[in-house]
């Protein structure tokens, strides 16, 4: 906590209604963020028990430089995943962090099954478990609509307040739903949405109004001005500015690092009609920041929409990114941004992720045209381009119309399994691919990262900046960064900005609000936390070398050319031997 020598945990019990706060020296050692949420989560999981089991615990953690400093905007969850049935690990802005600060939390721990349908209202001298039966079922930004209300007549305004919200997807049992924050901010990947619904839990709205003051205030304000103008005025953000992450797509689709119709080519030949700058140009209308940035890269596209005959149309606004383009665009072979911008809105209306829903409606495209599945089955006749097949498709998935669809909503691998069609359902570990086939960087990276994501260690980067394949060398870098991003992830700092704050920058700005720690001991943070999630993982049953990848991967070309399994393999051990060391190593914790 900001000033204290303590970092101080909520923990709810949604069952009892109880709750009670805890402040935890023994928590500084792991600074905030995702080293205080992995410890808290350690402490509190129940290894023996499914990933929906009601004692299961969700953590929510800020970081220990959260709204305080530039672009430091995010608050991570962390649980078990009902996807991968392992480590779960999602990030998200908006205002969420600015209000967990403001009303006194450095952390959220929930478990329990409330008695009906119900949502969290947590301000800093009250907690409640509100009645939510009225707004069960409904999609997203009604129930965003109706907790605003509801909240403001409790006298929590509008701009210290923070809401995160799920879809019918979580209520349904859709493993990769996910949770709405503020609208346009979301813990996308691993489940926390059904996660949040198998404990009756419909949202959380969060409301602080404490002023924190800087000790250090002339020391502060001066690093502060100075990171500003590095995020305003500098090169280091204006790409995050300007057209944004969708920027992507063309520079990896001319490489061949683009996944395309489930991933049989890495290029799409009609990329550059769904590119950033078409984006801007057909569909741009403004842009966002969350609270505590100046950068603005939140890109808010709109198309407009007939929903009843007789010329009557509609105005939709969503926000789309590289990603959102990469699993619902090119994925799927569509190639408009209208079109592109409606799935992104069906998906998020009805609180399913985005990359997860777009990488299981490829497999089971390939799945029809293949004979693995039928039509009576999907229920439309999916192809490769056709919008509004997948539309109604995304619909009969977040509600689990039919047994197809409610095993598709357990996630690719768990669906070929029982259709068939494992060599080219596009998961990792259970995980459905990012948006990169870049080279055994993003594959390996995605391998044996902590929740098998391509930001757990920036994989595909070194596929695009390493001048010559090196496989004991990448497997060190791989590794080097998964610690180094789980220090950065405590602070928490949004990994656009991974460029503005190097280690002495990390130093100055922990120094400047009263932690006093070395280039050393920063290194220790990241390998603690590490070491932390892996014990994590191994208590729920996950080995790093027991990862087995669809062969689709080896078989359409990368950026960097044909990927050989053997190869694979061979760093997947290599960096689980690794893994172990860190284990086995002595410490404090152990």
């Amino acid at each position: 906590m900001l000033n204290e020598k303590f970092i101080r945990v909520l923990y709810i019990d949604l069952e009892t209604e109880k709750i009670r706060i805890e402040q935890r020296e023994d928590l500084l050692k792991y600074l905030g963020g995702v080293g205080v949420a992995s410890k808290l989560l350690l402490e509190n999981i129940k290894s023996d028990c499914k990933p929906m089991d009601a004692e299961q615990p969700i953590v929510f953690a800020i970081g220990a430089g959260t709204y305080v400093f530039p672009v430091l905007t995010k608050t991570v969850a962390m649980f078990v995943s009902p996807l991968t049935g392992e480590l779960g690990e999602s990030y998200a802005g908006a205002r969420m962090g600015m209000t967990m600060l403001m009303a006194g939390y450095d952390a959220l721990v929930i478990t329990g099954k409330a008695k009906k349908h119900s949502y969290l209202s947590i301000s800093t001298n009250n907690v409640t478990v509100k009645d939510a039966r009225a707004i069960w079922g409904l999609n997203v930004s009604e129930v965003g609509q109706y907790i605003r209300e509801k909240e403001r007549h409790a006298g929590h305004a509008d701009g210290k307040r923070s809401i995160v919200y799920i879809g019918p997807s979580g209520e349904n049992g859709v493993s990769f739903a996910c949770a709405t924050v503020d609208t346009y901010r979301h813990f996308g990947r691993m489940g926390l949405g059904v996660c949040m619904g198998s404990k009756n839990l419909k949202a959380i709205s969060i409301y602080g109004n404490r002023s924190i003051p800087i000790l250090n205030h002339k020391k502060y304000i001066k690093l502060y001005q100075e990171l500003y103008k590095k995020c305003t005025a500098t090169e280091y953000m204006a790409k995050y500015h300007d057209a944004g992450t969708p920027e992507n797509i063309m520079p990896l689709n001319k490489s061949g690092g683009l996944p395309t119709r489930n991933m049989r080519s890495g290029s799409f030949e009609e990329a550059g009609r769904i590119c950033g700058e078409s984006f801007a140009q057909k569909n741009l209308v403004r842009k966002m920041s969350c609270t505590g940035c100046p950068v603005g890269c939140i890109h808010i596209g709109m198309y407009r929409r007939e929903f009843d005959k007789g010329h009557e149309y509609e105005a939709i606004s969503v926000s789309y990114d590289y990603e959102l383009i990469f699993a619902l665009g090119t994925f799927l072979g569509v190639a408009n941004t209208d079109a592109i911008i409606s799935l992104i809105h069906e998906v998020e209306e009805l609180g399913l992720d985005a990359m997860s829903t777009g990488v299981c409606l490829g497999w089971a495209t390939e799945a029809l045209e293949k004979g693995y599945i039928t039509e009576a089955e999907t229920l439309v006749k999916l192809r490769f381009g056709k919008a509004e097949e997948y539309r109604k498709a995304i619909e009969y998935l977040a509600t689990g119309t039919n047994s197809f669809y409610q095993a598709l909503g357990k996630g690719s691998r768990h669906a070929s399994s029982i259709y068939g069609g494992e060599d080219f359902a596009m998961h990792v570990a259970g995980n459905e691919m990012a948006g990169y086939h870049t080279g055994y960087g993003s594959l390996i990276g995605a391998a044996v990262g902590a929740r098998h994501s391509h930001l757990d260690n920036g994989g595909y980067s070194f596929d695009q900046s390493m001048e010559e394949f090196d496989e004991d060398k990448l497997v060190d870098m791989i590794f080097a960064e998964e610690c180094e991003r789980c220090m950065t992830n405590s602070l928490i700092m949004c990994l656009f900005a991974r460029k503005i704050y190097d280690r002495q920058t990390i130093l100055d700005a922990l120094d400047s609000i009263g932690f006093e720690l070395t280039n050393e001991e920063l290194t220790e943070i990241g390998r603690r936390v590490y070491k932390t999630k892996l014990q994590i993982k191994k208590a729920l049953g996950f080995q790093q070398k027991g990862v087995k990848l669809p062969k689709r991967f080896f078989e359409t070309p990368s950026m960097n050319g044909m990927l050989d399994e053997a190869v694979a393999k061979s760093m997947i051990r290599k960096y689980a031997a690794k893994s172990d060391l860190l284990l086995a190593e002595n410490s404090d914790e152990s």
